[in-house]
């Protein structure tokens, strides 16, 4: 029996993928827990448009991630903090108070996205923001004493 995956299934597929299989396992157990359904021409049909849909989602998807990573790409950006008279910091710069920092720039990047480490001491450094898609910026980051 020819049947379109509705989820993933261990060992037999993902999502959208048309596969061929015993009539008993798709009939007893993978169409009543909604795994599954039979590939009928509408049904394929369907899955199709959905399927070129989804790819020109995800094409304006990356165009708009490129354009980010361009905007993002050599920013400075400058974050006060308190800091001892030696320059050490009593607090690190976490990657959550750089993303605030983009924020209020008009740059939209989640702090799972920066990867710095967590920095102790005024000073400039590099910090790459690893975007969707693959992507990566370059930015500069600037840490001033209040």
């Amino acid at each position: 029996m020819k049947v379109i995956l509705l989820k993933h299934v261990p060992e037999l597929g993902d999502e959208g993928d048309v596969k061929e299989i015993a009539l008993g396992y798709a009939r007893n157990f993978l169409i009543p827990q909604g795994l599954v359904k039979e590939a009928t021409p509408e049904a394929l049909a369907e899955l199709e448009a959905r399927k070129q849909k989804m790819a020109k989602e995800a094409e304006l998807d990356l165009a708009k991630t490129e354009q980010l990573a361009a905007k993002l790409e050599g920013q400075k950006v400058e974050v006060t903090a308190k800091a001892s008279e030696e320059g050490t910091l009593y607090a690190a710069i976490s990657p959550a108070k750089i993303a605030s920092a983009l924020k209020e720039k008009g740059l939209e990047v989640r702090k799972e996205q920066i990867r710095a480490e967590h920095i102790k001491e005024l000073g400039e450094y590099e910090v790459v923001v690893e975007l969707d898609h693959g992507l990566e910026a370059r930015i500069t980051l600037i840490i001033n004493s209040e």
